[in-house]
């Protein structure tokens, strides 16, 4: 299943700072496919893809202190192409 991630920050620097030390952070079995950092710095969409809900949860969670989430889940337009009659 594909997610775009909608994180939203109050300040960005902590946010940088602990990818820069740590990473991305990703639980095994969560990908990380692309990101886009909205110009002013205060969002990021990230398209993310995992089976299991619960990776999702556990990665949230490690940013969860610094970050706001919103999440979307997404079909590709070819997905969504097979699917409307």
């Amino acid at each position: 299943m594909l997610f775009m991630v909608i994180e939203r920050f109050a300040d960005p620097r902590p946010v940088y700072a602990r990818a820069r030390a740590s990473g991305r952070l990703l639980p095994d079995g969560l990908r990380y496919v692309d990101s886009w950092v909205e110009a002013g710095l205060g969002r990021c969409f990230q398209l993310m893809e995992c089976d299991d809900l619960s990776l999702l949860s556990t990665w949230i969670a490690s940013w969860s202190d610094l970050v706001d989430f919103e999440v979307v889940p997404v079909l590709t337009s070819a997905q969504a192409s097979s699917v409307v009659p």
